[in-house]
């Protein structure tokens, strides 16, 4: 990091929510300082999707390019790890870096992503965001027609299962853990032409690196070339316990799907002077969501930042006047004095 260490805003993650909250801030005349980790949740996977206007763009030219806009602007990106962050007494914020470097910001954006949570499945890891995957809207089009199958790991997983079927009608839903189906999800499923696969997963098959079966503890294999996984979503507040974020539990349909940040639609925490936007606030966001997000935290820290710089300016042409009153009454006072008033 070079130059001033303090800025306007610290953003904490280089995403599409990040890096769209600072184009937004540097297009606005604030200095900005984004700190990337360099581990975006859609690492693993070749191409983005429904993202208008860069559909089919790999993750990484997308986060490329958007650093670069940024940079074009005045804003500075570095590569590390935020190790502690809190409140210093004067107001702002210190953030201090896992290499020791520290810095400080009048406002801080919290867009550091999620975490999922796999299911403890051999070769599932390695195959994520390839052919094992989460999100129809994101891959179903590149697997249509295939076999697909899903794997059960908790209430959601019967609509997952109907949710696939729209991409294929060879779909599998193989129960694993979860519990088993109502009469009535039986029935949807039966309907839908979905079968339902008894027995837990104990491994993936793979040939030429692809996912060619997914095996059970008996041993039988049923031939997949895709797998649907719903994972727990965790958001990632790593090294940022000391402001104070409140964490709570996502729903979906009724059932928790993982932990967000709260912050309301402005992305603004109840830790005043802190912003949150992306899939740490939003579990499903997608990526154009994300964006979407981090231009509303970067215009809303701006204003943030407007109204404070109002206030003092208020303040500080209300001090003169204030002071040249107080002489005028003392010199009124003397006058009146010297004439005997």
């Amino acid at each position: 990091m070079t130059g001033s260490t303090h800025y306007d805003a610290v953003v904490v993650g280089g995403g599409a929510a990040g890096l769209s909250g600072a184009l937004a801030l540097t297009r606005a005349r604030r200095s900005v300082l984004v700190i990337d980790a360099g581990r975006p949740r859609n690492a693993p996977a070749a191409h983005m999707h429904t993202y208008l206007g860069r559909e089919g763009t790999p993750p990484a030219r997308l986060l490329a390019d958007g650093r670069a806009e940024v940079a074009r602007y005045g804003g500075e990106v570095v590569t590390g790890e935020v190790a502690s962050a809190g409140r210093l007494d004067g107001g702002g914020f210190r953030v201090v870096l896992r290499d020791g470097s520290e810095v400080t910001a009048s406002r801080l954006l919290v867009a550091t992503g999620l975490v999922d949570g796999l299911p403890d499945v051999p070769g599932l890891a390695g195959r994520w965001g390839r052919d094992v995957l989460h999100c129809p809207y994101c891959h179903g089009w590149e697997v249509r027609d295939e076999p697909i199958g899903v794997l059960a790991t908790g209430p959601l997983s019967v609509h997952q299962a109907l949710l696939w079927r729209q991409w294929s009608d060879d779909v599998a839903l193989f129960l694993h853990t979860a519990p088993e189906p109502g009469d009535e999800e039986y029935e949807q499923l039966a309907a839908r032409g979905i079968a339902v696969v008894d027995g837990r997963v104990t491994g993936l098959e793979v040939a030429d690196d692809r996912l060619t079966g997914v095996r059970l503890e008996t041993g039988r294999v049923i031939g997949r070339t895709a797998l649907a996984v719903g994972t727990r979503l965790t958001a990632r507040v790593d090294g940022l316990a000391g402001l104070g974020l409140t964490t709570a539990e996502q729903e979906m349909g009724g059932h928790v799907i993982g932990t967000r940040i709260v912050a309301d639609a402005s992305g603004a925490t109840e830790v005043p002077g802190v912003w949150a936007a992306g899939n740490a606030v939003a579990l499903a966001e997608q990526v154009i969501g994300a964006a979407a997000a981090g231009v509303r935290a970067g215009a809303a820290i701006n204003a943030d930042l407007v109204a404070e710089e109002t206030r003092r300016a208020v303040e500080a042409r209300r001090e003169p006047f204030s002071a040249r009153a107080e002489r005028e009454v003392a010199e009124r006072v003397l006058s009146d004095t010297r004439h005997g008033l």
